[in-house]
């Protein structure tokens, strides 16, 4: 590993434990094994280093989350069921990711300390980088005649935000699998009786699509 992967892997560790605001360049130094120069030669300051390391954890969280994306909606056969089953291996914590996981609770809990520019830096590269991708399978589904919506990027931050359960980051976390199951199934449940595709919606993009071939919303996907 070297240096600047070094400093990364220790400052994770550190603000993921004791927060931005509490987080101290020496300290960081030394769980990374390295100067404190070589922190501020590679990084400039603590917000600079701050930015540097949730970009770098969210891209890997997001990574593995877009995997989970094309796992469970690569190919749809029930869309109510695959959608739960997609929604739980999202929602369901991942056991090499929990010093990230700590580290997003890190910031729900102490966002007025830490520069706006690293809280956007995360979103772009982690949850809105997903999100987006989501938006992009979503608007397949609604060209296949499975969902309807106005606006995919809107129907998936929905989503998203119907299968979490709401509450904090650690509250979320804490949850058992069947908590997250019945979670998951009752928000998709909501997501389908505001965005499920209709009979006349159906139609109409499959006369769209295809100029003479009708089928009915149980036709398609199967």
């Amino acid at each position: 590993m070297d240096k600047r992967q070094a400093v990364l892997a220790g400052a994770l560790t550190v603000f993921a434990r004791d927060g931005y605001a509490r987080a101290s360049i020496d300290v960081i130094a030394a769980e990374a094994q390295v100067s404190t120069r070589t922190i501020y030669n590679h990084f400039q300051d603590k917000a600079g280093l701050f930015r540097a390391v949730i970009q770098d954890s969210a891209e890997r969280v997001a990574a593995a989350q877009l995997q989970i994306v094309d796992r469970y909606l690569r190919r749809i056969t029930d869309l109510e069921a695959d959608l739960v089953e997609f929604g739980i291996a999202w929602r369901t914590p991942m056991p090499d990711y929990a010093e990230h996981a700590a580290l997003v609770r890190q910031v729900d809990a102490d966002a007025g300390h830490i520069p706006e520019e690293a809280i956007d830096a995360w979103q772009q590269t982690g949850p809105l980088a997903v999100h987006r991708a989501l938006a992009d399978r979503f608007n397949t589904l609604a060209d296949e005649g499975l969902l309807d919506f106005e606006d995919p990027m809107r129907a998936a931050l929905h989503f998203s935000l119907l299968i979490s359960g709401g509450g904090t980051a650690y509250r979320r976390s804490r949850m058992t699998t069947d908590e997250i199951r019945a979670t998951v199934t009752s928000g998709v449940h909501t997501f389908l009786h505001g965005c499920g595709a209709r009979p006349a919606t159906v139609e109409r993009r499959t006369n769209k699509g295809l100029g003479h071939n009708f089928a009915s919303a149980h036709d398609i996907g199967h």
